[in-house]
């Protein structure tokens, strides 16, 4: 103990106490170099937050170092200013090329602005995302097919760019697809990774259409590579299943005003409000959210 006291005081007394204080300030550069710094540790996350804090803490590292070897001429404060300036520097230089390396063609930058960019999403991230699909956009004509029902295999997930898909079941209309939703998520989400199984439905080109395809085994490789990409996947996918159940539920109908409401799958609610509900005999089938129920008439035909 005594050995550790003594220690301690020598580190702490070991040097005199400032009885004096220097009556003049530092010059402008240190104070420069300080509120650089202060400004510098502001800067927010992702490459440009990087960017805008190794800019500026290596500004205020070369301000300091400029400072000792003009006003305070201490090499050594000198040599550890200019060794922390090299350093931010080397870290803009590389932080800039990684920036350089995942820019993007303008509709898959436009794609992470409306969609991904609002998750949260990394620009790393999305683009292992986006090499899974090869970076390339498909093109669909009007009045061509992106799948026809009972041929088609299901052997990918695709994302909507621009334009309108109708969908259709034995030639009735069920729903559209619009920009920024999947085309096949139903589809999708109906099969396991080891199983195989073709279109229930016809989905047809309205507009000239852009589309990004992923596909089946290679983004499922992604899956097990990424297990963050796999819930965020999960998140849309089950996001857009949903979108085109209540697109359904606007049109499914039973005759005699008597409407079916998918959030209610036991219940049926009636259009007119002076008439009461009542349970229908059966239930919704399980299967692909676009199968029409069980002796529902939709109300298109």
């Amino acid at each position: 103990m005594g050995e550790n006291a003594s220690f301690w005081e020598s580190l702490i007394y070991a040097h005199p106490t400032c009885t004096t204080w220097k009556p003049e300030a530092e010059g402008s550069i240190y104070h420069l170099a300080s509120i650089l710094f202060v400004v510098g540790f502001m800067g927010g996350s992702g490459f440009f937050g990087l960017l805008y804090v190794f800019s500026l803490l290596g500004l205020g590292f070369l301000c300091s170092s400029v400072w000792a070897w003009l006003d305070v001429c201490a090499a050594d404060i000198f040599s550890w200013n200019f060794i922390l300036f090299a350093i931010c520097f080397v870290q803009f230089i590389y932080v800039t090329y990684q920036v350089r390396s995942v820019s993007f063609d303008r509709e898959f930058q436009e794609l992470y602005t409306a969609l991904f960019q609002p998750l949260g999403i990394s620009l790393t991230v999305y683009r292992k995302i986006v090499l899974c699909c090869d970076a390339e956009v498909v093109t669909l004509e009007k009045e061509h097919c992106y799948a026809m029902q009972g041929k088609t295999p299901i052997d990918k997930l695709s994302l909507l760019v621009s334009g309108r898909i109708r969908v259709t079941v034995d030639g009735e209309f069920l729903h559209y697809i619009f920009p920024l939703q999947f085309l096949d998520s139903p589809e999708w989400d109906s099969l396991r990774p080891t199983e195989e199984g073709i279109f229930q439905v016809t989905l047809t080109a309205e507009t000239d259409c852009r589309y990004v395809a992923w596909r089946r085994k290679k983004l499922y490789l992604l899956f097990a590579k990424h297990r963050f990409i796999s819930r965020l996947f999960s998140i849309l996918i089950g996001s857009d299943i949903a979108e085109k159940l209540y697109a359904l539920n606007d049109r499914v109908h039973l005759g005699q005003g008597f409407r079916y409401d998918i959030r209610l799958p036991n219940f049926y609610h009636v259009s007119l409000p002076e008439t009461p509900s009542v349970r229908p005999s059966h239930h919704l089938q399980r299967g692909s959210p676009r199968r029409k129920p069980t002796a529902v008439t939709n109300c298109g035909s």
